[in-house]
């Protein structure tokens, strides 16, 4: 039987990077010794108070149909919560509910681009980035940020992939997977070729509450970006929510319309529970988010310490989210073969990063989301296993 020529745009390597992953939640559930640190699920709990919320809604039967787009309420609680991120006033009519951010991606490519459009992306970028962007028909286009320049951002990088079939850029500050935040600098020259070439950009400030050595500026609160700017945004990382699977989309209010009409095919709506429970995510807000902001800058700095000193790597210190990127490539291994011996030596399953872009071959990722026993004994098993590369050379 015949497939649609779309499902290889949401295959590739992006997609077979997380085959370590499967395999490392498989032997633990084999129950061998195994520490996960290739994904960026929280190991702790959503809070009771979030938990309670959802099942009281369930008692009291909102187990029905809702808004395809989030209830009133709800889109006021985000657009004040977005207002006051921005310092801009932001109308519930300019959100639209979505079931995590990276849904809000594919959701909005589909409304903003098409075949033969082009979609500019800083490179390294999520693994999902491709196939939401692609889907819609536009090609994805990466911006190049070589690890040589701290993966940052500048202007000749981005002029440089320009082409008049340039229709947007999509960015994710702070970024996963580098940590880094933009800089102010940084963003202007996204909005300095925006508005000279007449783009979309959609920005995706999903870690953007934890950060640590920068604070976190939207592109949207830049001199005429606002019109043009689509933020991406949700509960999931910032209030250990993952699975609850609650994002938003914040825009024009034709574009809200338009989504509106997309996602009465796709989802119908957010369950009636969940969105009560985002109701009480975002009226305890800073009191959950700045517990796990607490808690990754003091994992952070445990892992760059027990990193540090250890031969051939070299650690790249992020400034927000929970992630670190560590350089393998003086071990003489690839960032894949690299991953894969030290799962199978040590049980420690790391991402490899060369699926993030060509920028991060010879790095993997490591995530900060078990405890902080697990990652010491992580950072001595990655110790003792590089120890002996060297010894083996």
């Amino acid at each position: 039987m015949k497939y649609s020529s779309m499902v290889t745009r949401i295959s590739g390597e992006t997609v077979t990077a997380w085959d370590i992953h499967y395999a490392a939640c498989d032997a633990q559930a084999r129950g061998e010794d195994a520490i996960v640190l290739s994904i960026g699920d929280p190991d702790f709990a959503t809070d009771a108070d979030i938990c309670a919320a959802a099942v009281q809604a369930i008692n009291e039967g909102d187990t029905h149909y809702t808004h395809v787009i989030g209830r009133p309420e709800l889109r006021e609680a985000i657009a004040a919560k977005q207002s006051a991120l921005l310092g801009l006033p932001v109308s519930a009519d300019n959100v639209a509910l979505v079931a995590g951010a990276q849904n809000g991606l594919y959701a909005t490519a589909m409304c903003l681009f098409e075949q033969g459009d082009e979609v500019l992306v800083p490179a390294p970028m999520y693994l999902t980035y491709e196939a939401s962007i692609q889907a819609s028909g536009a090609k994805l286009v990466p911006i190049a940020q070589p690890a040589e320049g701290d993966f940052r951002l500048t202007l000749a990088a981005i002029e440089a992939v320009i082409t008049n079939k340039t229709r947007g850029i999509a960015l994710a500050t702070p970024n996963n997977p580098t940590g880094n935040v933009y800089t102010r600098e940084e963003l202007e020259a996204v909005a300095l070729v925006a508005q000279r070439h007449n783009l979309w950009v959609i920005s995706d400030e999903v870690y953007g509450q934890l950060t640590y050595d920068r604070p976190h500026e939207s592109i949207a609160t830049l001199e005429g970006m606002t019109e043009r700017t689509v933020i991406l945004n949700s509960l999931s990382k910032s209030h250990a929510m993952t699975g609850w699977r609650v994002g938003w989309v914040v825009g024009p209010q034709e574009l809200i319309g338009h989504l509106d009409n997309l996602l009465l095919c796709m989802l119908y709506g957010l369950p009636g529970f969940i969105q009560a429970a985002a109701l009480k995510a975002l009226e305890l807000d800073e009191q959950v988010v700045g517990q796990a902001r607490e808690l990754y800058l003091r994992r952070r700095n445990l892992v760059v310490e027990g990193l540090r000193n250890v031969p051939l790597l070299k650690c790249k210190v992020p400034e927000a989210g929970m992630f670190m990127l560590v350089d393998v490539r003086e071990t003489g291994l690839s960032s894949t073969d690299f991953a894969w011996q030290l799962f199978r030596e040590t049980g420690v399953a790391v991402l490899d990063a060369s699926a993030f872009g060509a920028s991060t071959a010879g790095f993997v990722r490591i995530s900060f989301t078990v405890s902080d026993a697990a990652l010491s004994d992580a950072c001595g098993r990655i110790a003792g296993f590089v120890e002996g590369l060297q010894a083996r050379r």
